[in-house]
C-alpha cells in the first residue's frame, strides 16, 4: 500500500499575512524585517548583515558623541567638523555643505555691453535685496536678482565693475573675506586676492 500523503504546512508571516518568501514584495516589508530575521534568517540573509551594520552604526555613533561631549583635542575636533560638512541623503548619497565664496564673473552680450553676475553673498548672510540695491547705487547702473542657472539668486550688474566690486565688498561687508572673493575668468575659477 502507497504511503498517505501528508499537508504540507506553510509558515506564514503574522504582519503581512503572505509567505516569508514573498514579504519583500508586500507593501509592509520594513514592519515583517524584524520577524523575518528572528524566524527565518536564512530566506534574507543580507537582512541579517543589515541589522548587524546597523547596531555597528548605532554604537560607533554613540561613542563619538561622547568623545565629542567630553573635551576633544585639536586634531579630532578638525575632523569632526569636517563630518559635520558631509550630509548624508537617502540612498547613502553624501552632499558636501557648500563653502562660503563669492563668485564674480563677466558676461558680455552685445558684443559691447557687459554683466556683472556676484553669485555667493547669502552665504555670508547678506540679503541680496539689500546688496542690489547698494550696487546699483554705488555704481550707477541697474542691478537686480535673478535665478542663475543652478537655480540660485544671484545677483547682475550692469556694466564692466568686477574689479571694483571687489573693494566695496569688502568695504561694505566685512564678514566676506578678500580670500573668499573670486573671479571667473576663460572658465577658470581665479581669487581675487
Amino acid at each position: 500500500m502507497a504511503e498517505k500523503l501528508q499537508p504540507v504546512r506553510v509558515l506564514y508571516c503574522p504582519i503581512c499575512s503572505l509567505p516569508p518568501e514573498y514579504c519583500e514584495f508586500g507593501s509592509d516589508f520594513d514592519k515583517c524585517k524584524p520577524w523575518l530575521i528572528q524566524n527565518v534568517p536564512e530566506l534574507y540573509p543580507n537582512l541579517l548583515k543589515e541589522a548587524n551594520e546597523k547596531d555597528a552604526d548605532n554604537v560607533a555613533d554613540k561613542l563619538q558623541s561622547t568623545g565629542i561631549s567630553s573635551g576633544v583635542s585639536g586634531a579630532a575636533a578638525t575632523s569632526a567638523s569636517k563630518k559635520e560638512e558631509v550630509k548624508r541623503l537617502p540612498g547613502g548619497k553624501m552632499k558636501k555643505k557648500e563653502r562660503q565664496e563669492v563668485v564674480i564673473e563677466k558676461v558680455i552680450r552685445n558684443k559691447r555691453k557687459c554683466i556683472t553676475t556676484v553669485k555667493g553673498l547669502e552665504l555670508f548672510g547678506i540679503k541680496l535685496s539689500d546688496a542690489s540695491k547698494k550696487l546699483g547705487k554705488k555704481f550707477a547702473t541697474g542691478a537686480s536678482i535673478v535665478k542663475g542657472p543652478t537655480e540660485k539668486d544671484q545677483i547682475d550688474v550692469q556694466g564692466d565693475i568686477a574689479y571694483d566690486i571687489v573693494e566695496f565688498i569688502t568695504d561694505t561687508w566685512p564678514d566676506v573675506p578678500e580670500t573668499a572673493i573670486f573671479f571667473i575668468e576663460d572658465g577658470r575659477k581665479v581669487p581675487a586676492a
